[in-house]
């Protein structure tokens, strides 16, 4: 324990902070926070809930629990309130499904930066699986069951697989063919899903395709969300889990109400206020999430074509507000500036243009790739009133306080190899 440290996101924004408060100039592109302003309904509901100061049921109180379980029916996951648990935000969440779930953990590579910390912090292994070339956020089924073969050689016990949909870092969603082919794999290796949707209700294209595990293997699946990414509420910490239907996902539930009382004790009672209305999704709650969604998508396809046309190898994103390039094509130029491996490339960007990224070392990617992560989200403005400006604004790429910072990295990306 004592050799863990902060989480490498955490920590950068919070150097950028530091010397961004010192009068240096940066474009933060290396945290993954939704910087708009809060939705004023949700403010009032805040409000209206302080009074509500005792602690209620562990699980979360009979309305937030129902008002849960009408958002997964919406979303075709038939649900009672039974399978539900609220918590301040979705990371305790999965730290508890690893500490009541036996067994190491199947990741995909890259992926978000918490799964291996998680997984060591309950003493368990991550074993991390190559994503497939045409997205991110699942381990590559073509080599999925060789990993699995390979883990158990060596003494390990996988049993829990993570998918991300969509996915952080690459921004992009898995096909429903290859979600039924994970799910067939779980089936017969005995494993049990996780999946965290996080992202679902920031997919750019309303239409794209989109099938979560739950429809397919519903017995052996728990389902994770929240509203820090599709509401913009990182900071006030609201995260629900979806868990099967039977005895197994009524032992995990169970499992991770007890870590709750002893951890968290229960989410707090004006945050459930807000959780409550949210996911009720009146038409005002889901014209504003819709609005982000096109928002997000506009800007990542912005900063992506701006990857691709630097040189850079890069998955076109679907979902969520994330980019993820691959330099590699232009390594050898690179070399010329002391850039060989992920570390060296994020500092270089840093150090000559002053832009900030995520390298893909810190999400489990290969140290010597020259990979990182953007987010996108980043770039609304530095005040409320510019953010907002943004979300409604027709075309948000051409307002001076966005076109600004997509210059600023676009010239960047350009004079890399210059």
């Amino acid at each position: 324990m004592t050799d863990m440290r902060m989480s490498p996101n955490l920590a950068l924004n919070q150097l950028v902070a530091e010397r961004q408060a010192a009068g240096e100039s940066l474009v933060h592109l290396a945290f993954g926070e939704s910087r708009l302003p809060p939705f004023e309904p949700l403010v009032t509901k805040l409000t209206e809930g302080a009074r509500r100061n005792g602690y209620g049921p562990v699980a979360g109180g009979p309305a937030v629990l129902a008002a849960g379980a009408g958002y997964f029916e919406r979303r075709g996951l038939p649900t009672a309130p039974e399978q539900i648990v609220v918590a301040p935000g979705s990371k305790p969440l999965l730290m508890a499904i690893n500490l009541v779930v036996p067994g190491d953990v199947l990741l995909p590579r890259p992926a978000w930066n918490t799964y291996v910390p998680q997984a060591q912090l309950a003493g368990k292994k991550a074993i991390a699986v190559p994503i497939p070339p045409e997205c991110g956020g699942v381990p590559d089924p073509r080599v999925l069951r060789e990993h699995i073969a390979a883990a158990r050689l060596l003494g390990h016990d996988p049993r829990i697989i993570v998918l991300t949909l969509p996915d952080n870092p690459t921004g992009t969603t898995v096909s429903p063919e290859m979600v039924h082919e994970l799910c067939g794999i779980a089936e017969e290796e005995g494993l049990l899903i996780v999946s965290d949707e996080i992202y679902r209700d920031v997919l750019h294209d309303p239409g794209h395709p989109f099938l979560s595990p739950a429809e397919i293997a519903p017995e052996r699946t728990i389902v994770a969300t929240g509203l820090s990414k599709s509401m913009s509420l990182g900071g006030w910490r609201i995260g629900m889990a979806r868990f099967p239907e039977g005895p197994w996902g009524e032992w995990i539930r169970d499992g991770v109400a007890s870590a709750a009382s002893e951890v968290w004790s229960t989410l707090a009672q004006p945050m459930q206020e807000v959780a409550e209305y949210v996911f009720a999704e009146p038409p005002e709650v889901r014209e504003r999430m819709a609005a982000a969604a096109r928002l997000h998508g506009l800007v990542a396809a912005e900063v992506y074509r701006m990857c691709v046309a630097a040189g850079a190898d890069c998955r076109p994103p679907t979902g969520a507000f994330y980019v993820y390039p691959d330099f590699g094509p232009l390594r050898e130029k690179l070399t010329g500036y002391g850039v060989t491996d992920s570390p060296t490339l994020a500092r270089s960007i840093l150090d000559r243009f002053g832009v900030v990224v995520l390298a893909g070392h810190h999400l489990g990617d290969d140290w010597n790739a020259l990979r990182f992560k953007m987010a996108t989200s980043m770039l609304y403005g530095a005040t409320h009133e510019l953010q907002q400006e943004t979300l409604e604004a027709t075309d948000p790429v051409s307002l001076p306080h966005v076109r600004g910072q997509l210059d600023r990295i676009e010239e960047s990306l350009m004079r890399l190899t210059e």
